[in-house]
């Protein structure tokens, strides 16, 4: 059974950064970072493959974001830089055996319960 573990999220001024982690049990091939803000369905923001080689952001975060990942410490990443009020959501780490750069939530078979992260103005 594969487990998700989120960490990192917190409150951050606009233009700020913050460093997301998603500690990963189990293997897994491609990993994926989302978000949910309220009244809104819940969005990509990026993709990864277990080899690194191939990864994917959503436009809204590209330039910005950038998503990582340690095998060797079973954790993913997501570096967030440049912070605006409208990033402000609940980030979620997904999991899928696709070994290949998924960008919808029903591509994923594992979740993690969410990290808020709040950008003030």
């Amino acid at each position: 059974q594969v487990q998700l573990v989120e960490s990192g999220g917190g409150l951050v001024q606009a233009g700020g950064s913050l460093r997301l982690s998603c500690a990963v049990s189990g293997r897994t091939f491609t990993m994926g970072w989302f978000r949910q803000a309220p009244g809104k369905e819940r969005e990509f923001v990026a993709a990864i493959t277990r080899s690194g080689r191939n990864l994917r952001n959503s436009d809204s975060v590209k330039g910005r974001f950038t998503i990582s990942r340690d095998n060797a410490k079973n954790t993913v990443y997501l570096q967030m830089n440049s912070l605006k009020p409208e990033d402000t959501a609940v980030y979620y780490c997904a999991a899928t055996n696709t070994n290949m750069v998924v960008t919808t939530t029903q591509g994923y078979e594992y979740w993690g319960q969410g990290t808020q992260v709040t950008v003030s103005s």
